[in-house]
């Protein structure tokens, strides 16, 4: 694309049509832009037209951004296949110039248009910088060091942005060489530079702040921002480890960060939002100064006291207004680092503890209106950042993390403190519990967020009350409470504490609150439902000692009609028609239960409906995988005991993926897919005509072409071998089917997958149904071992060749692979059967390979010719290693790296749904024993030749497996002559 004045008009043009109200005229010109960026010089020509100065300021924007998501998509494309549409990549003759360009006109841009190609130039940097952009870094400085001398701040904070965003890098990756020397690269650099700016800065804030009035807001708020960018580019700098730069200058940034921690700045503080910018400067603080207490201890420790004191009066300062959670968060984190740090001692003198928890604890544990507000708008939100195990940092949670970190040093006072706490809590709630039910939730919550969990398991417990005691005066009165609406924050607490504490709560006592759990499913509240529904699901799960669940069938049958009415009905409240928690809840029911006729109707009825629904539009990946678990769970359960109720099922569930398969729902193909299979395994032959619609849809190439459906496909046309292999062997469908094996057999990624095809075909079809196509097949495989040896590939021919000869007769395996070329079953056996039968993993192949392998050396005329007696020695000795040493002595990590390019996003979006799995079938029900199978096979085969077989084992055994050959003889009363 060439820069004219032809190209401006048209990409003018175009971009003012993008930010119409009207669709047309919108759509038309994102599809203009869409067709022109595939033409080289695209990216420079938008560049250029930001930077032209003739241009509505609207219209450049529209065009920076363009420009960013531009780069994104082209800079380096994707190789996922998956990922969407591919885009062509940018040159490297256009890349050269966009870089040239782009630091100078992001620096000369408006504020908006600036970051925008900040942001652009991190991407651009993310790949290249700096081996492939050495120009980047001498061109930052030497811009920061102009601005610098005119006090520029649009420019100087233009600038670190950049150098932000590209050092962020240094955070987030793993410490390797190349990552180091890109580091000392930037230190040697910038590092200088930083201090300057900071310190310059510092000192302007200080004259700005000490003049009459403190200084006005807008001189000081590019201050502030500069500061708090110098300070994530310290953070960003100092991550690996302490570079000498920053030790050497440790004193003047830990001064200046002290000062930002202990000074106010009122002018700036009361106007707009000058107090949250301040509290961002002081929150990056925090964070560097724990980056340097958890890493930097030593060196920090001289600087730690004047900190913690600075912290800790921060944070009584600091209101309870969610606009400040940032900061309480990061200090409270700095003295939770501190607390479980071997300066812990700062927490030892008199007073100290019951200070923390009166002035920072509580206050930070206490419900606020923002917390209630949540509650009621965003239970979503809420519920994530309240249940343990969330990545969110909130003040309640922050606050508990620092008692368990005093704890750990000081848990004798720290528990007498929090109990006496707890019960003022209570005693308050007491004296009047509408207006103090603030207190009992908080008393609940410090309870359950200083639970101690065992390790590797759910049990939880507490130093804080007797559980027992609390349960029973503390929360099944709210749990008994008859309106389920009243005080709901109140509720969920109670529920909350109910699933936390449900090991230690004895059977009896939760047994009679569980019609109370079924009754909160109705409540109107979001979250209370929610979290009945989790009570509910964890209770189900509950393992006493030995493993057995201490909740069984006899225990819910008898409410499970009611139980899953109330949970249906709870789906149809607003917000939580796609509520995963009581989805869940339906699952877990559908599997403890014992599913009759009367409960699998109306359940079957109600996932369908549901599913009808989500199919218009997947939003909820959580809730959509439950869903389909639960009919994966409903179908096995209930049509395994009842046949007669597999028509219903079809009846229900046909028109909902064909649904699925006809508007092509691309998130639910797979699930689909695996559903049928299930169908199609509880019938009984012949197949349904419906069916075998499905069947000619499975053997179309196009089905294929997703990569994410490939497992599911898999799974559904075993499914079908197995259950129509007459219908398999008319119409030419078996070379369609053999035609998908070689697809997935040709490709690393999904060779494992075209094995399990082939192994079907072998186990179902008749020997004179695949003998004609047998040539093709070990062409096929002899090629991709040619081309592509893999030792997943190996194993997984190693068990095909067993399954083989165990189906169909060594003979037949010989004579088919040595037709394709003479004696090459020996050069196979050889060079890939002896070596990978070591490498075998899982019961029923390890079982299914060494019966074969014994066979073969038993009963094949080829290697019982006396010219094979070397090769018979090396697979006995190969058979031994598999059956006497365990896996870890013969298998090694596979070394072998997947293609890339074929594997990314293989799975991305597969998920298997663990109650629609095919059940691995043993070929092999006749052999209980393997080990004893291969020595009665010897001691038979040597009877017929004495002398002959003990020769051959001690010239091509290794002494350790002779000697374990020696052992199985006699642990089974065999004798090898």
């Amino acid at each position: 694309m060439e820069w004219n004045p032809e190209t401006l008009q048209f990409l003018s043009q175009c971009f003012l049509h993008t930010l119409s109200p009207q669709p047309e005229p919108r759509h038309a010109a994102e599809s203009s832009l869409a067709e022109a960026a595939d033409r080289p010089n695209y990216g420079l020509a938008v560049l250029r037209l930001v930077a032209e100065p003739s241009v509505d300021e609207q219209i450049r924007q529209a065009a920076a951004v363009n420009f960013k998501n531009h780069l994104r998509t082209r800079w380096v494309p994707s190789n996922d296949l998956n990922a969407g549409p591919t885009f062509s990549p940018i040159l490297d003759p256009e890349k050269d110039q966009i870089k040239t360009l782009i630091v100078s006109l992001m620096l000369s841009s408006s504020p908006r248009i600036q970051s925008q190609l900040s942001e652009a130039l991190a991407v651009i940097g993310k790949h290249d910088f700096p081996k492939s952009w050495p120009t980047l870094l001498p061109e930052l400085i030497s811009n920061l060091q102009k601005a610098a001398q005119s006090s520029d701040y649009a420019s100087i904070n233009g600038i670190l942005g950049t150098a932000n965003s590209i050092f962020k890098k240094f955070r987030y990756q793993y410490k390797t060489n190349d990552l180091l020397l890109d580091l000392k690269y930037c230190l040697d650099n910038f590092a200088a530079h930083l201090l300057d700016i900071f310190l310059k800065t510092a000192s302007l804030i200080d004259s700005t702040a000490s003049s009459p009035g403190g200084g006005s807001p807008a001189t000081l708020q590019p201050l502030f921002e500069s500061q708090r960018l110098c300070c994530r580019i310290f953070y960003s700098l100092n991550f690996q480890e302490l570079p000498e730069f920053f030790e050497d200058h440790m004193k003047e940034w830990m001064g200046e960060f002290r000062k930002y921690l202990t000074t106010n700045y009122p002018s700036l503080e009361s106007s707009g939002d000058g107090l949250a910018l301040v509290d961002q400067l002081r929150a990056a603080v925090c964070e560097n100064i724990s980056l340097y207490m958890e890493k930097n201890e030593e060196e920090f420790q001289g600087y730690l006291n004047d900190f913690a004191s600075a912290v800790w009066s921060l944070l009584t300062n600091v209101s309870q207004s969610s606009s400040r959670d940032k900061l309480a968060v990061t200090a409270m984190k700095f003295l939770t680092t501190v607390s479980t740090s071997v300066h812990h001692t700062l927490f030892a003198s008199e007073g100290v503890i019951p200070q923390i928890c009166e002035s920072i604890v509580i206050p930070n544990v206490r419900l606020r209106d923002e917390d209630e507000e949540l509650f009621e708008m965003n239970y979503i939100e809420f519920i994530r950042r309240d249940m343990e195990g969330s990545d969110l940092d909130t003040r309640r949670r922050i606050a508990c993390e620092l008692l368990k970190g005093i704890a750990t040093n000081y848990k004798k006072k720290v528990t007498d403190i929090v109990s006496l706490q707890i019960q003022n809590l209570l005693s308050s709630f007491a004296t009047n519990p509408s207006a103090n039910w603030k207190d009992k939730d908080c008393a609940i919550y410090l309870v359950v967020s200083l639970a101690t969990k065992k390790a590797g398991g759910t049990l939880v417990s507490t130093d804080l009350v007797d559980v027992q005691s609390f349960f029973l005066s503390v929360i099944v009165p709210e749990l008994q409470s008859r309106d389920v609406n009243g005080f709901p924050m109140l509720k969920a607490g109670a529920l909350k504490f109910f699933t936390t504490f449900r090991g230690l709560i004895q059977k009896p006592v939760a047994f009679q609150l569980f019609p109370d759990l079924v009754r909160f499913l109705g409540a109107e509240s979001n979250v209370v439902h929610s979290y009945a529904a989790s009570c509910i699901e964890k209770l189900l799960l509950v393992k006493d000692e030995g493993g057995k669940a201490r909740y069984t069938s006899a225990d819910i049958t008898p409410c499970v009609p009611v139980l899953m009415n109330n949970l249906f009905n709870s789906l149809k409240f607003p917000e939580s028609e796609e509520n995963q928690y009581i989805m869940k809840c339906i699952l877990r029911v559908l599997a403890v239960a014992d599913i009759s006729s009367e409960i699998a109707g109306p359940c079957i009825a109600g996932l369908t409906s549901i599913l009808n629904e989500v199919c218009k539009n997947p939003r909820n990946p959580i809730f959509n995988h439950y869903l389909f678990e639960s009919v994966a769970i409903l179908i096995r359960r209930a049509c395994e005991r009842d046949a007669s109720l597999i028509s219903a099922f079809e009846g229900s569930l046909f028109p909902s993926l064909q649904t699925i398969l006809a508007n092509d729902v691309t998130e639910f193909l797979p699930y689909a897919f695996q559903l049928l299979a299930q169908l199609v395994e509880l019938n009984k032959p012949p197949i349904s005509p419906s069916y075998m619609q499905i069947f000619v849809l499975l053997l179309s190439p196009d089905s294929w072409r997703r990569s994410s459906n490939v497992p599911a496909l898999v799974r559904l046309l075993q499914a079908f071998l197995q259950k129509a292999p007459n219908e398999v062997n008319q119409e030419g469908r078996l070379n369609q089917v053999l035609g998908i094996f070689n697809m997935l057999v040709s490709s690393a990624s999904s060779d494992e997958q075209g094995f399990y095809v082939l192994n079907t075909v072998i186990e179902n079809l008749e020997y004179g149904v695949i003998s004609p196509y047998m040539g093709n097949i070990w062409n096929v495989l002899f090629m991709r071992l040619q081309n592509n040896r893999t030792v997943k590939f190996q194993k997984s021919l190693v068990i095909f060749m067993s399954l083989f000869l165990i189906k169909h007769g060594a003979t037949n395996l010989v004579d088919t692979m040595n037709a394709v070329q003479d004696n090459i079953f020996l050069v196979i056996l050889e060079q890939f059967w002896i070596p990978n039968l070591k490498l075998i993993t899982g019961a029923i192949e390890l079982k299914l390979t060494a019966v074969a392998s014994t066979r073969l050396i038993c009963e094949s005329p080829v290697l019982l010719d006396p010219a094979a007696a070397r090769l018979w020695g090396k697979m006995l000795d190969s058979i031994v290693t598999l059956l006497s040493r365990p896996e870890q002595d013969r298998v090694e990590e596979e070394p072998e790296m997947p293609d890339i390019a074929e594997n990314v996003g293989y799975t991305a979006t597969f998920v298997k749904l663990y109650n629609a799995g095919k059940r691995e079938e043993d070929p092999l029900t006749d052999v209980k024993d393997p080990k004893q199978f291969l020595v009665a096979s010897l001691a038979k085969l040597s009877a017929h030749t004495p002398g002959r077989y003990p020769q051959i084992i001690n010239e091509n055994l290794e002494p350790a497996n002779q000697a374990a050959l020696l052992q199985l003889c006699g642990i089974y009363n065999c004798q090898i002559v």
